[in-house]
Protein backbone atom coordinates (compact mmCIF):
# COMPACT_ATOMS: atom_id res chain seq x y z
CA UNK A 1 0.00 0.00 0.00
CA UNK A 2 1.89 3.26 -1.08
CA UNK A 3 0.20 6.71 0.09
CA UNK A 4 1.72 10.12 -1.26
CA UNK A 5 2.35 12.73 1.44
CA UNK A 6 4.12 16.39 1.41
CA UNK A 7 6.83 16.33 3.74
CA UNK A 8 7.85 19.51 5.27
CA UNK A 9 10.91 20.27 3.54
CA UNK A 10 8.56 20.65 0.23
CA UNK A 11 9.08 17.52 -1.78
CA UNK A 12 6.89 14.89 -2.28
CA UNK A 13 7.41 11.52 -0.46
CA UNK A 14 5.95 7.96 -1.23
CA UNK A 15 5.23 5.82 2.15
CA UNK A 16 4.79 1.85 1.91
CA UNK A 17 4.48 -0.64 4.83
CA UNK A 18 6.96 -3.20 4.84
CA UNK A 19 8.09 -5.71 6.94
CA UNK A 20 11.58 -4.76 8.66
CA UNK A 21 14.22 -6.68 7.32
CA UNK A 22 15.70 -7.12 10.84
CA UNK A 23 13.17 -8.48 13.23
CA UNK A 24 10.03 -8.71 10.69
CA UNK A 25 7.85 -6.05 12.32
CA UNK A 26 5.91 -3.74 10.26
CA UNK A 27 8.28 -1.22 9.15
CA UNK A 28 7.96 2.62 6.62
CA UNK A 29 9.66 3.00 3.59
CA UNK A 30 9.76 6.63 2.17
CA UNK A 31 10.73 7.49 -1.39
CA UNK A 32 11.32 11.11 -2.08
CA UNK A 33 10.99 11.69 -5.55
CA UNK A 34 12.52 15.05 -5.54
CA UNK A 35 16.30 13.51 -4.28
CA UNK A 36 16.33 10.01 -4.91
CA UNK A 37 16.31 8.71 -1.65
CA UNK A 38 14.70 5.73 -0.03
CA UNK A 39 14.40 5.86 3.91
CA UNK A 40 12.87 2.50 5.70
CA UNK A 41 12.50 2.69 8.94
CA UNK A 42 11.27 0.35 12.22
CA UNK A 43 9.91 1.22 15.20
CA UNK A 44 10.08 -1.70 16.75
CA UNK A 45 13.57 -2.43 16.69
CA UNK A 46 15.12 0.93 15.63
CA UNK A 47 16.26 -0.31 12.40
CA UNK A 48 17.38 3.23 9.76
CA UNK A 49 18.55 2.61 6.42
CA UNK A 50 18.98 5.40 4.12
CA UNK A 51 20.08 4.95 0.41
CA UNK A 52 20.42 6.38 -2.95
CA UNK A 53 18.10 4.74 -4.81
CA UNK A 54 20.31 6.16 -8.31
CA UNK A 55 23.99 4.92 -7.02
CA UNK A 56 22.77 2.16 -4.33
CA UNK A 57 24.57 3.54 -2.23
CA UNK A 58 23.94 3.92 1.68
CA UNK A 59 23.82 7.19 3.08
CA UNK A 60 22.82 6.66 6.52
CA UNK A 61 22.44 2.77 8.46
CA UNK A 62 21.43 2.25 12.43
CA UNK A 63 20.45 -1.18 13.45
CA UNK A 64 21.01 -1.89 17.13
CA UNK A 65 20.76 -5.31 16.82
CA UNK A 66 24.03 -5.83 14.83
CA UNK A 67 27.35 -5.49 16.47
CA UNK A 68 30.03 -4.30 14.01
CA UNK A 69 32.18 -7.13 14.60
CA UNK A 70 29.25 -9.54 13.43
CA UNK A 71 29.47 -8.00 10.23
CA UNK A 72 33.10 -8.23 9.70
CA UNK A 73 34.64 -11.08 7.99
Amino acid sequence: MAKTTSASFASVTTMQRVNCPTCGGSAERYRSLSDSLVRTQCDRCDYLMVLCEDTGRVIEAYAPSFAPAALAS
